[in-house]
């Protein structure tokens, strides 16, 4: 799990190349877990800016990784868009060996 929150962050506004399933996943788990760590936060202070600064700067990697994630599955990032055909190819399975968008 490490790994793949490295890897995002190694990654954090690079939108060409791949994201293993386990990757993207990873790092959605990790910033729900920063959304609600943020919510707790910000509900005890009385502050509901306060949850924005954790989450706002994990939007861009997310994005990225969701992005790189579609690319795996050999289509264009730019159906992260489509709001149901997105997370059908978020949990597609990858393309084995290397794609258009490169070497997994």
């Amino acid at each position: 799990m490490g790994n793949a929150i490295s890897a995002c962050f190694k990654k954090y506004a690079t939108f060409s190349g791949r994201a293993s399933r386990s990757e993207y996943w990873f790092f959605y788990l990790f910033y729900a877990i920063v959304f609600i760590v943020g919510t707790i936060v910000a509900g005890a202070v009385g502050s509901s800016t306060l949850q924005y600064l954790f989450i706002i700067p994990l939007w861009l990697p997310l994005f990225a990784a969701g992005i790189r994630r579609i690319h795996d599955t050999g289509r264009s990032g730019w159906f992260i868009l489509v709001p149901i055909y997105n997370l059908v190819l978020l949990v597609s399975s990858s393309n084995p060996g290397s794609n258009k968008y490169g070497d997994l």
